[in-house]
């Protein structure tokens, strides 16, 4: 789980192909693939606020487009250790902040 050092984000695990939704009303800031990460997605909320997604397939936007909450985003992808998660982060003015306070709850 989350811890602000070691560890930026939290990992939701799920099957390949689930669908990762935006956590709110942004911006697609970032879309890459990173060794080690999969491909990477950031979604700028405004606000100083930005969300994290790694580790997914099939990025469904594409930089700069504009997202709503809840709008499907990508797929989870299968991390290196060989099975599917999505690792999911927010940031505040660029530091980690503990993503649990901001899902929904279940």
């Amino acid at each position: 789980g989350f811890n602000g050092s070691s560890n930026k984000g939290i990992d939701i695990g799920g099957n390949t192909g689930d669908p990762v939704v935006s956590i709110g009303n942004g911006s697609v800031a970032v879309t890459e693939t990173l060794r080690g990460y999969g491909s990477v997605l950031m979604v700028d909320h405004g606000g100083s606020y930005m969300s994290v997604y790694t580790n997914v397939r099939s990025v469904l936007v594409k930089q700069g487009q504009r997202v709503q909450r809840g709008q499907k985003i990508a797929e989870i992808g299968t991390a290196d250790a060989g099975h599917p998660k999505l690792h999911f982060e927010i940031r505040y003015r660029g530091k980690a902040v503990d993503p649990r306070q901001y899902l929904p709850a279940r």
